[in-house]
């Protein structure tokens, strides 16, 4: 093979395995709300164990980087978490929680639910090549998840009630928003990915986007926080069990479908990243979806 042949072979093999590299595969999982009790309407809580099983079998034969799971492990509190987590400890690669309503029942500080949930902190980032996942906790200001006569109780009551004022449909006992320290939190993220010309993926419980009374207490204000950024590709969330989709100022809002819903039919997905493109493969009641940056 002669030499002006072999380099742009050479180069082009090159080029693509970069381009293999670049590829990041997240497996997704919502609101599987485990509980030992029995079947309420569509939701069929002890079906979620064999649920879990099926889907962390499936996301390790991916080989995915890591999985992120969107809050409401189970669905009356901490009680019921062991099983849960046993399933997720089977994951080849590691899991990243966040928490949604249902996991604060019955927890007297919310404060640290965190810790029995094995996240690093309430809210954090990720950094995986090219990009910043953020997870960011949207129960922080809540009635459920904060004591009485504490600023953060005080916070959430004032929120609500401006919300009450705008005759929001939002202002729900199992909705829940951020505070200002998180939320400059956030903006600080959003500037460091920005400088370092990363993408950036936001994963929440509560939705942010469309508004249909289940989306979290302060959404207007993180989304024009988000809507500064051209960094961000894509607000992933979890809670409204049915899933749903919108596009905010050209931002995807995809909201995963509830594992919870229905007696055998699963609800999980793979994730996968490029410079160009979010591909969802979603299986069982999770819905697929290809976009493009």
């Amino acid at each position: 093979m002669g030499i002006k042949i072999f380099l742009p072979l050479l180069f082009t093999l090159f080029y693509s395995i970069g381009q293999a590299q670049s590829v990041i595969k997240i497996g997704l999982i919502a609101d599987p709300q485990y509980a030992d009790k029995d079947t309420r309407g569509s939701r069929f809580y002890r079906n979620s164990l064999d649920k879990l099983d099926s889907a962390v079998s499936a996301i390790n034969r991916e080989e995915v980087d890591f999985t992120v799971m969107l809050g409401d492990l189970v669905d009356a509190g901490p009680k019921d978490l062991a099983p849960t987590l046993l399933r997720l400890e089977k994951l080849k690669e590691p899991v990243y929680n966040i928490l949604g309503n249902h996991d604060y029942v019955d927890v007297e500080d919310g404060a640290h639910l965190y810790k029995s949930y094995k996240m690093p902190n309430p809210y954090y980032a990720v950094e995986k090549g090219e990009w910043l996942f953020i997870l960011l906790n949207t129960n922080e200001l809540a009635e459920y998840s904060t004591r009485a006569g504490s600023g953060q109780r005080e916070a959430w009551k004032n929120l609500n009630d401006v919300l009450k004022t705008e005759k929001r449909s939002n202002d729900q006992p199992w909705n829940g928003g951020i505070s200002i320290t998180q939320l400059k939190w956030m903006e600080k993220q959003l500037r460091k990915a920005q400088s370092a010309s990363k993408k950036v993926i936001v994963f929440t419980h509560h939705p942010l986007y469309p508004e249909n009374g289940l989306e979290a207490l302060n959404n207007r204000e993180i989304l024009t926080l988000i809507e500064k950024y051209s960094v961000v590709k894509a607000v992933i969330s979890g809670h409204h069990h049915p899933g749903n989709f919108a596009s905010y100022k050209g931002i995807p809002m995809i909201t995963l479908e509830g594992m919870i819903e229905t007696s055998d039919e699963n609800a999980y997905g793979v994730l996968e990243l490029d410079e160009h493109q979010l591909d969802l493969h979603g299986e069982g009641r999770m819905t697929s979806r290809k976009i493009d940056f």
